[in-house]
This record gives C-alpha cells, sequence and structure tokens, in this order.
C-alpha cells in the first residue's frame, strides 16, 4: 500500500484498530470528513464524539452525516477538544486530531499548542490498552510551525515504557507535507 499523505495514513491505522461497535473520537471535527469515516468504522452499535470550537464546523459535520444516514452515530460537541474527558468516558478505541485550521474556514481561528497538548495528553488516557491515538500535524503559514513544534517536543519526552509514539514523515514532499503521528499503549 502506497500511503501518499497524513490522512491517508491515520485513516490505514485507526481502521485496523476500530470495530464495529467501538466507541471513537473526532477530536477535531472539521468538515465531518474524519467524523464520517469514524461513523462507518464503528457501525450502527458504536458511537463518535466529535469535537470542535466552531459551530460552522459542527454544522458542516452535521449535515455530512445526515446527508449519509448515520447522524444518529454521532455525538458533535460544541468545545474545546482539551475537554474530551468531560464529555467521554476512559476506553475509547481510538481519538484522530487533524491541528490547524478549519478547511475553507477563518484562518485565524486554528489550534493551538498548549490546548493541543492537553487535548493529546487527554487522548492518551482516554484510549483503551489496544486503542491508538492518531495526529495529522499542519505547519506552514502563519502559526503552524510553533504548534508542530511545540507538539513534536512534547511527544518526544512522553514515556516509552507507557506509550509508543511513531512519527510518519514524508521527507522527500515539498512544501512542508503534513505529519502523520501515532501513539498507542505499551503492553502491561
Amino acid at each position: 500500500m502506497m500511503y501518499q499523505n497524513a490522512v491517508a495514513i491515520s485513516h490505514e491505522l485507526v481502521s485496523r484498530h476500530v470495530r464495529p461497535g467501538d466507541t471513537v473520537v473526532d477530536a477535531t471535527a472539521g468538515n465531518g470528513n474524519d467524523t464520517l469515516f469514524l461513523v462507518n468504522l464503528v457501525g450502527e452499535l458504536g458511537k463518535v464524539y466529535a469535537f470542535d470550537i466552531q459551530q460552522c464546523a459542527l454544522e458542516q459535520t452535521a449535515l455530512r452525516l445526515e446527508r449519509a444516514g448515520v447522524l444518529e452515530r454521532a455525538r458533535l460537541i460544541h468545545d474545546g477538544h482539551e475537554n474530551m474527558k468531560q464529555h467521554v468516558t476512559p476506553g475509547v478505541r481510538a481519538v484522530m486530531f487533524n491541528f490547524g485550521y478549519l478547511p475553507g474556514g477563518d484562518h485565524s481561528l486554528y489550534t493551538r499548542p498548549q490546548t493541543s497538548i492537553a487535548a493529546v495528553e487527554a487522548a492518551m488516557e482516554l484510549i483503551s490498552d489496544d486503542g491508538i491515538v492518531m495526529l495529522a500535524i499542519y505547519s506552514g503559514g502563519d502559526t503552524g510551525f510553533a504548534e508542530r513544534d511545540a507538539l513534536l517536543s512534547y511527544l518526544r519526552q512522553v514515556d516509552n515504557h507507557s506509550y509508543s509514539v511513531l512519527l510518519h514523515d514524508f521527507i522527500n514532499y515539498p512544501n512542508c507535507p503534513p505529519l502523520a503521528v501515532s501513539i498507542t499503549r505499551c503492553p502491561k
């Protein structure tokens, strides 16, 4: 299989972990692409919690899910992803992130290092022993490099006895391609 971008890597790895009936989180609902992907993975008995601070993103996500006939499988939450532990109980199979700004949205609204790191920490606490946290880190623009560098600095310091953190970087692609990072628990 050829991976052409961070989203393809994220979808492939998450699909290896998630089974029908699971509970999962889309930490950055955006336009609903990952939410729809996750809803299809968990099936009729599963549940997707999708977070976004922008109401317009949640409306776009709801519309996408409604058109696909699967809106009832998702709970759309108008809150920052750093607060996910207030809405979701531990034992989720996967948490997906796309950092940066809403495609087609206001570029002055974007994820920030402090809340993004807090959200990743929360996600790591929420995943089941066989779960996964996937990050798509977009750099470039006015703010992406600072967030990318802060996230990677934080991730390098995660206890390697508790979690495995794998960075996927397209080193031969031009223009700062997005990075994919997978986080899984180490066997006890």
